[in-house]
């Protein structure tokens, strides 16, 4: 994915279903969005009935000691961590901590990185993955997308630990963007923490299917905790959504049976997308990532019919999120 030349503008984004209603001409209800990336079938509560005490949340300002730090550091294994507004909003800060240096960042990935350290001043170099050990003695930062967003590809622990250690030891960093990676607990880095020059960034938005809650987590030593909250100010997150992703990230029943479930649902779109002759080249449990040079055509015959996917220009690629119901597989099937 090529860094933006134009540092002020938006980048494109996955989930912009009221635009597509609007160009193809189809209802907002009608759409079978899968473009995010998002567990469809996400964590919802149990029990229908809140507890009284959920509608004093809408006003009163968020605290710090409700329980969700504590419920993050049980799910997460250390705690090391700083709850931001989703991960997008370190993503944007994390730049402003250090002085304009040079930064390799994964390539194809998630935009918004080279996006926010080009930005900040920094000189970008994207890499692939058969690069970086190359070009790691003229780096200040690594940043990486792991399982890789939207190609699924995966490091080495062992790589990235000597590659950790290399940036460290010169005052540098290694950042792993893991926003794709509970579905795989056990390949986080979350157990090293905390290690000097060491950001991991975790999300609730997509495996927990919570994105509009708008809660990440910023798992670091206080080196770089203190100053990002302070940049951040207070009450970056809104007391409901810090209540819901906590009861979310305590549901240890339901996280179980979700990872197995999506494991299932990712191998299930696979093999309908290699049957179709869209075979994948990468992926992980929430979605499939298909280079072909007919990208632009089967996404705009696939939105025709009402389906939403991210297309992705360099290299021409579609990424497929999981349909939810038994209904939506079988439309896409049948769009394909």
């Amino acid at each position: 994915m090529s860094i933006d030349p134009a540092p002020d503008a938006l980048l494109p984004h996955g989930g912009r279903l009221r635009q597509a209603a609007d160009r193809y001409h189809i209802p907002l209800a009608d759409w079978l969005d899968l473009s995010t990336g998002i567990n469809p079938v996400g964590w919802a509560l149990s029990d229908p009935t809140l507890p009284p005490t959920i509608a004093d949340l809408w006003s009163r300002l968020p605290e710090d000691d409700d329980g969700l730090e504590q419920a993050a550091a049980r799910y997460y294994g250390t705690p090391a961590l700083l709850p931001v507004a989703g991960s997008q909003a370190a993503i944007q800060a994390l730049p402003r901590l250090r002085p304009p240096g040079r930064v390799g960042i994964i390539a194809p990935g998630y935009g918004e990185h080279a996006h926010a350290w080009t930005r900040a001043g920094h000189q970008v170099r994207p890499l692939s993955g058969a690069a970086i050990e190359t070009a790691l003695p003229d780096l200040d930062v690594l940043v990486l997308i792991h399982p890789n967003n939207p190609t699924g590809a995966r490091f080495p622990r062992a790589d990235l630990l000597r590659w950790h250690g290399a940036l460290a030891g010169r005052g540098g960093w290694l950042v792993v963007d893991e926003a794709f990676m509970d579905a795989t607990p056990k390949q986080s880095l979350a157990d090293l923490g905390p290690r000097p020059g060491l950001i991991l960034l975790r999300s609730i938005g997509k495996f927990f299917g919570l994105a509009g809650a708008r809660v990440g987590f910023v798992l670091a030593d206080a080196t770089i905790t203190r100053p990002l909250a302070a940049l951040l100010g207070p009450w970056t997150i809104a007391a409901p959504s810090r209540w819901v992703a906590a009861q979310a990230l305590a549901d240890t029943a339901w996280q179980d049976a979700t990872r197995e479930r999506l494991a299932a649902d990712g191998e299930r779109l696979a093999e309908l997308l290699r049957r179709h002759g869209l075979p994948p080249q990468g992926g992980c449990a929430l979605f499939q990532w298909v280079p072909t040079g007919r990208a632009p055509q089967i996404h705009e015959a696939l939105a025709s019919a009402g389906i939403l996917t991210r297309l992705f220009d360099s290299p021409p690629a579609l990424r497929f999120g999981l349909p939810g119901s038994e209904g939506e597989w079988a439309r896409l099937e049948a769009a394909l």
